[in-house]
């Protein structure tokens, strides 16, 4: 196996504990320890103050199992395998449906592991393309025009980073009968489930959609919990969880007892956690809603339908790769450039899930006044 450099994340061990602000993160502004244990019930305050550092379980802790179970309507603990963060639970998965011969069908753009990993597996990948023109909308039927008969699985992301794009259940559910009547896998990468900007337009778990169906899930995101390493696939093909599980003994073997513990405390409390999470996220939309109007005809962007971050164009005649690098030299805000994610169409990612977000736009604000008026 040959990995190809994960570009995001080359990008981000330059930057990111470098910067002052990031105005591109992906994450929802973490939760302070202490503010997590005042939402502990009983039961996890005495596994919190009774925790010993040994060895966890593999599969996860049983309790920790049955919260996440609880997030599907038709899953239960036993179809639930919990990891060290979701970038695990992709490559172990990849690893495992995926070997030379096999074909699978990727969104493009999207985080770079969805695609390299299954590559990385000896997969030949098709790339269905996200386009801004149509608001970034998934189009069927280009996903059944790229399907053969060694498709192994179709790996979407909703809602979708970088763009924030979220399909209509029209669309979803026509994914999952192409799914069905090719006996391709359909695997979901939700770790934005819970972020919709209205939850009428959440989707059916891809778990609860179909036997075969796979979620993939994490703390990271809408929980805003990304410093717990704690991520998770949810699945009823118990034949899939458990071949993943045996996979799993060559990577972490198990998970970190203390982030197990903090993750079942936010899941039972999980209500209050997404609405604190909701709360930033919708007290910074209007500020970019201003100032993407202010500035039409220098950036463009499809106001996104859930998650934590967006996509916006930039017009000006200026390389979005030097305008992130000049812009974090010159204020401390850091922005991340489309091409980390394959983009050619001088797109970059913004986030604001952050408390520090209206500042950070100022400064960007200020920097443009300056360099592209």
């Amino acid at each position: 196996m040959r990995l190809t450099d994960f570009a995001l994340e080359r990008f981000f061990a330059r930057w990111e504990f470098a910067a002052e602000m990031l105005l591109c993160a992906s994450d929802v502004e973490g939760w302070a320890l202490r503010d997590l244990l005042d939402l502990a019930d009983e039961d996890g305050r005495r596994r919190w103050d009774g925790l010993t550092l040994g060895y966890t379980q593999s599969p996860g802790d049983p309790a920790l199992r049955a919260e996440i179970a609880s997030l599907y309507e038709h899953v239960s603990a036993d179809d639930v395998l919990v990891f060290s963060g979701a970038e695990e639970a992709i490559f172990a998965l990849h690893n495992v449906l995926l070997g030379p011969g096999d074909h699978a069908v990727v969104v493009r753009p999207a985080y770079q592991a969805l695609a390299e990993a299954a590559r990385a597996a000896g997969a030949e990948l098709s790339r269905v393309e996200l386009r801004e023109s149509n608001g970034w909308r998934l189009e069927v039927d280009e996903v059944r025009a790229a399907l053969r008969p060694n498709t192994r699985l179709i790996l979407i992301n909703e809602p979708h980073n970088p763009t924030g794009s979220l399909s209509d259940r029209s669309t979803f559910d026509r994914l999952v009968a192409i799914a069905a009547e090719s006996g391709a896998r359909l695997i979901v990468d939700e770790v934005y489930r819970f972020l919709e900007f209205d939850p009428a337009d959440r989707l059916p778990a891809a778990a609860d959609a179909l036997e075969r169906g796979v979620s993939i899930g994490v703390m990271s995101k809408s929980f805003a919990l990304a410093g717990l390493r704690i991520g998770w696939v949810a699945s009823r093909d118990r034949d899939l969880i458990a071949r993943v599980a045996a996979f799993k003994d060559y990577t972490t073997i198990c998970n970190s007892a203390p982030s197990e513990v903090l993750a079942l405390i936010a899941l039972r409390a999980k209500d209050r956690v997404l609405t604190r999470n909701r709360g930033i996220i919708e007290a910074n939309l209007p500020l970019l809603d201003a100032f993407f109007s202010r500035w039409r005809g220098v950036f463009e962007w499809v106001r996104p339908r859930g998650g934590s971050v967006g996509f916006p164009r930039l017009i000006a005649d200026v390389p979005v790769d030097r305008f992130v690098e000049d812009l974090v030299r010159d204020t401390g805000v850091l922005l991340l450039p489309g091409t980390t994610f394959d983009d050619r169409g001088n797109h970059f990612r913004i986030g604001f899930g952050r408390s520090n977000m209206p500042a950070a736009l100022q400064r960007l604000e200020s920097y443009a006044e300056r360099t592209l008026r």
